[in-house]
């Protein structure tokens, strides 16, 4: 590296502006569509006050899930601070749409890593498969594209659910954009109207300016310590689309005809209508710090998906160093850049639900909260590291510095 770190930054500061301006005008039109939403369910002090016991009657938990609702464009929605990952939700909407001697086919390739014990990839007590639901994964075509013909061979007679995962997980692939799963979910539809369409929108939400809910995803699933809690949700997860699959997922989450009733809020409630109303600009602020880190890398001959010029359709950034120690100085100095536990030296580690070691750069407010800045990655060839998020672009920045400084030293 023959130029010094901040002349390198200063230079893809300037250069990737063009893209921020863009990144601005995508977060007023999601900024509007929350606003909306808020203003037509006449939210009060009140409403944020939550709920114990039971959570019987919780009129505040019920009218933000009508404005989820309102800003997914759906039926009806499950926002609780119970759910506590993406995996968890993920899990609720599959045994919600599926029962012994169902099919499910993935349709975007293997499913991320810890979504495999709960299908029965990998064999686990209480997965679907010991439940006797089957599974079809096929692969993307070597473009990265849903393969829809052969996702249509794979629909038989018992097919009863079609899962998309709209982000890349622990692959080289490209993000799924929204305009690309309603493309492929409507050739599906019009082949098998009797299997639902699910969507892992886990990364994705308001990185665009639609949602997969709008384009004919019957049920999408998240976590509210990725996009859509703001940074401020310190738990939690969803499950938006058709009624009746949400109520299922709540029977899941809950007792079968307990379902929505139940489920108390405690002191959550502020934080997850405060999370989803600055949720727009916090991701379009990830969504800045990966763009300008794209091209910081790609100035220094890396491999990443996506370039810095691409349209993002989620945050993750996928960097390519070939090399364990290459790999090991990136994340320690993620890890050094953050406000919480800055002084930890990562280390690859097993971690429940991956087969791999993983190595972890998460010095967050909110432990595993990847809308703050994180890295993580699997500790095997070719050492591909996955940065995500940054509450603040100027928190990239300032990383950005204490990488390529000890990049140089590597």
């Amino acid at each position: 590296m023959n130029a010094s770190p901040s002349s390198i930054l200063e230079a893809a500061w300037h250069k990737v502006q063009p893209v921020f301006a863009r990144i601005d005008q995508q977060a007023i039109v999601n900024q509007k569509k929350v606003l909306s939403a808020f203003q037509a369910e006449h939210v009060t002090a009140h409403d944020l006050l939550g709920s114990t016991g039971y959570g019987l009657d919780d009129a505040g938990r019920d009218k933000l899930e009508a404005i989820w609702a309102r800003v997914f464009a759906c039926e009806a929605a499950l926002v609780r601070p119970q759910v506590v990952s993406g995996t968890h939700a993920l899990r609720l909407g599959l045994f919600a749409a599926l029962r012994p001697g169902d099919h499910l086919v993935f349709a975007t390739g293997a499913p991320y890593d810890t979504l495999e014990t709960v299908v029965g990839i990998r064999p686990h007590p209480g997965s679907l498969s010991a439940w006797g639901v089957s599974h079809t994964i096929v692969p993307l075509q070597a473009d990265g594209t849903v393969d829809v013909d052969a996702v249509i061979r794979a629909i038989g007679p018992t097919t009863k659910a079609v899962m998309f995962q709209r982000s890349r997980g622990y692959s080289l692939r490209n993000s799924l954009s929204v305009g690309e799963l309603a493309s492929a979910m409507q050739a599906i539809r019009a082949h098998a109207q009797q299997a639902f369409l699910l969507v892992d929108n886990c990364y994705g939400e308001f990185v665009e300016t639609q949602e997969p809910t709008e384009v004919g995803a019957d049920l999408v699933m998240g976590s509210l310590i990725k996009n859509p809690g703001g940074g401020l949700a310190t738990t939690g997860g969803y499950v938006v689309g058709r009624r009746d699959l949400v109520e299922a997922a709540a029977d899941q989450l809950y007792a079968p005809g307990l379902g929505r009733e139940s489920g108390p809020t405690h002191e959550f409630l502020r934080t997850f209508y405060q999370g989803l109303f600055l949720a727009p600009h916090a991701v379009s602020q990830a969504v800045k710090g990966s763009v300008l880190a794209a091209a910081v890398f790609e100035s220094l001959g890396l491999e990443v998906s996506p370039r810095w010029q691409d349209p993002r359709t989620d945050l993750i950034l996928s960097i390519r160093f070939e090399r364990p120690d290459r790999l090991m100085a990136f994340c320690r100095a993620v890890q050094n850049s953050a406000p919480v536990d800055s002084f930890v030296r990562p280390e690859a580690a097993p971690m429940p639900g991956y087969e791999s070691p993983v190595v972890m750069a998460a010095g967050t407010f909110v432990q595993g909260a990847s809308l703050e800045l994180t890295a993580d990655a699997p500790f095997r060839p070719p050492y591909v590291a996955y940065m995500q998020g940054g509450l603040t672009v100027e928190h990239v920045y300032i990383a950005l510095e204490r990488i390529l400084d000890a990049m140089c030293h590597t």
